[in-house]
């Protein structure tokens, strides 16, 4: 173990050993070590005793990230801790070492122009930064890692669990590739419980209910879902609408927008246009449904909990469980029984897997744009039938129109 007066030239012209890691001891600072492993990685290490017990380490930060300077001033404050009898471990680091700040800068540098963007940062903001907090993101072990999602996944949030899971070994694994930490900790760590896919398909009568709450929920929540209903849309596709998509009777949408990165166009029945032509605009932004200007509309939860409220004032009962993209799946199904194409009911919701994958969907560029626009039309008449609460019957569709 070699101890010498280290300096910000010798830390940076200390090579990596051949194999395994070896520890540079700075002399005049007891314990602060630069670990350096034969990978090139290089680590501030802390070796102490806490109340006479075993020699423990300690990791302060990673170089060049912390500088000597900052390695030293952590040191100062780990052994202060020591000599109170307090573990240094469990002290929130203030540096870009902390686990806060390095999910900030992955947020920043990984994430930020995927379409999964807000939904990764709303998971780690809720229920990962709260337990992790000012944790310095070297000493977060395997055994956090599990905890973490077991406690997830024990609230009854298994689908939030496996997704937090990912997130969190994409965010460490990047760490490691930066020389940040050693090793991921979520590496081979088993996913807890399956994926349950969803297959609730809303009957007309619960359509109709839904329409009917919409229309008495308030704005902007309230003509959202109901479009929802009448497009066939993806949530967001929807509730980040801009006035400038919507161009002569269609919803123009480009592949940045989109699930398959590919532009998608959405039809607007009479009853869509209708609704749309009496939304309020807010001067100076181009966002359809917004509150602030600034950004679209969320709280979908709160939003679903008004209308579940609505549908048990008017009909006496709950409606039983379901999610707000029940009714893109009810509406894709709804168009098979009234006798659409598979091809035309892909085309509207924008798939480009099924019929319209491999080698088809590279020679096959017909967009269907007719048949779309003629299966929501007559799907915006079967809602008509199904929530004037007069009996109806479903009218498929000739196969000159829907093929």
């Amino acid at each position: 173990m070699p101890t010498r007066s280290l300096t910000v030239a010798s830390v940076a012209r200390i090579k990596p050993p051949k194999q395994g890691q070896a520890d540079h001891f700075d002399q005049g600072f007891p314990g602060l070590a630069l670990r350096v492993s034969y990978g090139g990685q290089k680590a501030w290490t802390f070796f102490y005793r806490l109340h006479g017990g075993k020699l423990r380490r300690l990791t302060l930060g990673h170089f060049p990230a912390m500088g000597l300077a900052e390695a030293r001033d952590a040191w100062r404050d780990a052994r202060e801790a020591v000599g109170k009898g307090e573990n240094p471990a469990r002290k929130k680091p203030t540096h870009a070492d902390s686990f806060d700040a390095v999910a900030d800068e992955w947020l920043k540098r990984d994430q930020a122009h995927n379409r999964s963007f807000n939904e990764v940062k709303r998971v780690v903001e809720r229920d990962v930064k709260p337990v992790w907090e000012g944790r310095l993101i070297a000493n977060i072990r395997r055994r956090d890692a599990l905890e973490l999602i077991d406690h997830i996944a024990d609230r009854g949030a298994v689908t939030l669990a496996r997704r937090t899971h990912a997130h969190l070994h994409r965010l460490f694994r990047w760490a490691v590739a930066r020389g940040i930490i050693e090793a991921n900790p979520f590496a081979d760590l088993p996913r807890p419980g399956k994926v349950v896919k969803r297959d609730r398909v809303l009957a007309d009568a619960e359509l109709a209910l839904i329409w009917r709450a919409a229309g008495d929920t308030e704005w902007p929540f309230g003509p959202l879902f109901q479009l929802l209903i009448l497009t066939a849309a993806r949530k967001m596709e929807i509730a980040a609408l801009h006035w400038p998509e919507i161009d002569d009777g269609i919803i123009r949408l480009k592949g940045q927008r989109t699930k398959s990165a590919e532009p998608h166009a959405i039809p607007l029945s009479r009853p869509a246009l209708t609704i749309i032509e009496t939304l309020p605009r807010m001067a100076g932004s181009e966002l359809v449904f917004t509150t602030t200007g600034k950004t679209c509309v969320s709280g979908f939860s709160k939003a679903k909990e008004a209308i579940d409220a609505a549908i048990k004032i008017k009909s006496g009962r709950a409606l039983p469980q379901w999610r707000t993209h029940d009714i893109r799946r009810s509406a894709a199904t709804g168009l098979q029984r009234l006798g659409v194409n598979l091809q035309v009911i892909e085309a509207i919701l924008g798939h480009v897997s099924g019929s319209r994958a491999g080698v088809v969907g590279i020679y096959q560029r017909h967009k269907f744009d007719d048949e779309k626009r003629a299966a929501l039309e007559a799907w915006a008449r079967h809602i008509k039938v199904i929530t004037s609460g007069k009996p109806g019957k479903v009218v498929p569709l000739t196969a000159r129109a829907v093929s």
